[in-house]
């Protein structure tokens, strides 16, 4: 080759290196046989690897782990051709820290078409996410919220997320628990492996212990072949144990054994069948109690809830009431229900109502509320019945002035979030009278 040709071809490269070291995204390629060929500039801020230290060598060891866990398509050799495929991915730094990244992966051909290897481009889009938090982001992963409580807990959930720590959620019923339980997979080093839930309350005690782990041919009456319990689908992901309060005693144990051992027999088995799995558990009881009181293991409570998650009630943010409303409209747009929205009598009522079904029972309301509108504006006569007999009686409140019912101080309370001076004002009785009632039945 004439030294012309040769100069000219490294340059070439040379520029062609450089154009691509001043991009913002990240870029990795590799051959076949998974050896990097290329590592830019921006890879290197992204994922705090040095070039040095990658190039030349097999992905999966440069990295220690395939740059593109679960979806790397080279794990069991390189495939016959490949096209192209985008997808969101966790990764962690050599510095330990977690990385939420958008990767465009393309297959690339010589001159002949002949599939040669990848190309991939990413984008680092962590930073993005932390601004979101910062501006009271009001939606994350299907979570909507911008109380500060809620904003608390998006962050918990990016902090506990890239660890394998077992995460309890408490909380009223319908608060939210499996989303925010859902949103910690998603951001996980395990997303691309299953989620799967489990209502630990909806199976009889007998069948319990089989679906979390299987059972073998003939283990009991109707067992006509092996199955696969829980454990075993959500192999490489994350088990959701909602109600986990509900626990039979032997079921606990077994438990207790596979978050310690990583190991269990299937019912009627004697194999042992070992499992990679996150668990995060649920309740809207207070399991400390429950341990005194004996229903549940001590043991299996210290293991469960190395870092819990309190879910607030929606009375406790209600100024995320109006959010969530707009939420479920737009929602029910989308699905073809048309609507005008909701009248300013009607989201008055919305807002100051206690809600003790949480968000589940909002959702609910409007959908009934949707339903009686009949595509018009919702107003107060088109909500559900409950609400607007609170409203009637609300209206009620304090037309007997310095006399108490238990049922109107209860309402009074709930509605103004425990503030006694504001429920006294809605009762229509000085401080003083609401206090004296609250003492003398008890009612804190």
């Amino acid at each position: 080759m004439p030294v012309s040709t040769f100069k000219s071809i490294a340059a070439e490269k040379e520029n062609l290196e450089r154009i691509l070291d001043n991009l913002s995204e990240g870029i990795i390629a590799h051959d076949k046989n998974r050896r990097i060929l290329f590592f830019n500039r921006a890879a290197e801020e992204i994922t705090g690897y040095h070039r040095e230290d990658i190039l030349g060598r097999d992905c999966h060891e440069a990295f220690g782990r395939p740059f593109c866990g679960d979806r790397c398509s080279f794990r069991e050799g390189p495939p016959r051709t490949f096209e192209h495929t985008t997808y969101s991915l966790s990764i962690l730094t050599p510095e330990g820290q977690l990385r939420r990244i958008e990767m465009r992966v393309t297959g690339m051909h010589d001159r002949d078409g002949l599939f040669v290897g990848i190309l991939a481009s990413f984008r680092d889009m962590t930073e993005l996410m932390g601004l979101k938090l910062q501006l009271g982001e009001l939606t994350h992963f299907g979570i909507v919220g911008q109380d500060p409580k809620m904003i608390q807990i998006f962050r918990e959930i990016q902090d506990v997320a890239p660890n394998d720590y077992p995460v309890c959620i408490t909380g009223e019923t319908g608060t939210g628990k499996e989303l925010v339980a859902n949103a910690i997979h998603q951001q996980s080093l395990r997303s691309n492996k299953p989620f799967v839930p489990v209502n630990c309350g909806a199976l009889p005690e007998g069948l319990l212990e089989s679906e979390l782990f299987g059972h073998v041919k003939g283990a009991f009456t109707g067992a006509v072949r092996d199955k696969k319990g829980r454990f075993e689908m959500t192999d490489g992901g994350t088990l959701f144990l909602d109600e986990v309060a509900e626990l039979p005693k032997a079921v606990q144990a077994k438990l207790l054994r596979v978050l310690q051992e990583g190991t269990f027999e299937r019912v009627g088995g004697e194999e042992h069948v070992s499992v990679d799995v996150r668990i995060i558990t649920a309740t809207n009881k207070n399991l400390k109690r429950e341990v005194e009181t004996g229903n549940f293991r001590d043991d299996l409570y210290y293991r469960i809830n190395v870092v819990p998650i309190h879910i607030p009630p929606l009375r406790e943010r209600k100024s995320d009431i109006p959010l969530l409303v707009a939420h479920f409209l737009h929602r029910a747009a989308e699905q073809g229900q048309e609507n005008q929205g909701i009248a300013k009598e009607a989201m008055a009522i919305v807002t100051d109502y206690a809600w003790p079904g949480n968000v589940r029972e909002l959702q609910s309301a409007v959908r009934f509320a949707l339903v009686k509108a009949r595509g018009r504006m919702v107003r107060p006569e088109h909500l559900p019945l409950e609400l607007k007999e609170w409203e009637e009686k609300r209206r009620g409140l304090g037309k007997a002035k310095g006399k108490l019912d238990l049922a109107d101080v209860q309402t009074a309370l709930a509605q103004t979030g425990g503030n006694k001076a504001k429920a006294a004002r809605l009762l229509g009785v000085g401080r003083a009278t609401l206090y004296r009632f609250l003492a003398d039945t008890h009612v804190s």
